[in-house]
């Protein structure tokens, strides 16, 4: 898995949208909808793979498996990390809020990345818990990617790359960027 911007669907997916934003060379792709619909999840992973991004699927398993995406990423009311490994064979990243001890146990079972946040206030998860960037150090020794979401922009991302984060999770500063493609180019460039 390659450092970068983690794309993250808003809850309409916007297939054209979604091209722009794989255009600007994001490193990973998250399908989240709630209710999440199978076909959008099958057209997102056949367009990713013209780019050679990863797909990850939010909070449903089998979903991820019967799209074909390469992953699937759950958080604290989803299915265990271990019981995700036993049934799929992808990617499977987890949630673990501000919890260095829960990203410790997500690791141990097998959590190929694991994810801090709302790491600034968020917009999408208001009464999200806050993770402090101090987490990224403590987190580095456990050997997986590191994921950051929660209120991330463009302004406030360098705080996040030099704290040690590995993917940065954003909605809507690329979403409802003027120009998507530009904006994932911007993240992009903030690991060169």
């Amino acid at each position: 898995m390659k450092r970068g911007l983690y794309a993250v669907t808003p809850e309409q997916v916007d297939l054209h949208k979604v091209r722009r934003a794989l255009d600007g060379g994001i490193a990973l792709l998250q399908y989240r909808a709630k209710p999440p619909r199978r076909d959008d999840a099958a057209r997102i992973v056949e367009l990713a793979r013209a780019y050679d991004v990863p797909v990850i699927v939010n909070d449903a398993v089998e979903l991820a498996r019967a799209s074909g995406a390469a992953g699937v990423h759950l958080g604290r009311d989803d299915a265990a990390v271990a019981a995700a490994k036993k049934d799929f064979t992808g990617i499977v990243g987890a949630s673990c809020y501000d919890d260095i001890g829960r990203a410790r146990a997500a690791v141990a079972a097998g959590a190929d990345y694991v994810a801090f946040g709302s790491v600034f206030a968020s917009a999408t998860k208001p009464l999200a818990v806050r993770a402090p960037l101090s987490l990224f150090r403590q987190a580095r020794p456990l050997g997986v990617p590191l994921a950051a979401i929660g209120g991330i922009t463009l302004e406030n991302a360098p705080q996040l790359v030099e704290a040690g984060a590995d993917l940065l999770a954003v909605i809507t500063d690329l979403f409802d960027a003027p120009d998507i493609t530009v904006r994932a180019r911007s993240y992009a460039r903030l690991f060169q």
